[in-house]
């Protein structure tokens, strides 16, 4: 069985005023994706042009690491604080290096 690479890529819109604390408080998230088996990457930013917007960047190797990791999705606290998501999950089928 060949496992395929996902990436999840997009964004969160948040009420400008509380993006640090949103961010702030995913911080143990992070650090427990980074520790997941099959997690590749995993990264929360906030974007330096859109106040409200935060990125999100993540790589797995495979759908089932994302699924095992994701559980039930975000926190009733975290979920009430975005006011708008866009973001999508993708199969990898090739990749090049660029460093």
């Amino acid at each position: 069985m060949v496992l395929q690479e996902v990436i999840v890529a997009g964004h969160l819109i948040v009420d400008p005023q509380r993006r640090d604390d949103y961010l702030a408080g995913c911080v143990d998230v992070v650090r427990q994706a980074r520790a997941t088996a099959g997690c590749l990457d995993f990264a929360l930013s906030a974007d330096l042009v859109d106040a409200g917007r935060i990125n999100i960047l993540e790589r797995w190797e495979s759908q089932a690491a994302v699924e095992e990791f994701r559980g039930s999705g975000v926190g009733v606290e975290q979920g009430a604080a975005i006011r708008a998501a866009s973001v999508a999950e993708y199969d990898v089928g090739a990749a090049r290096n660029l460093s």
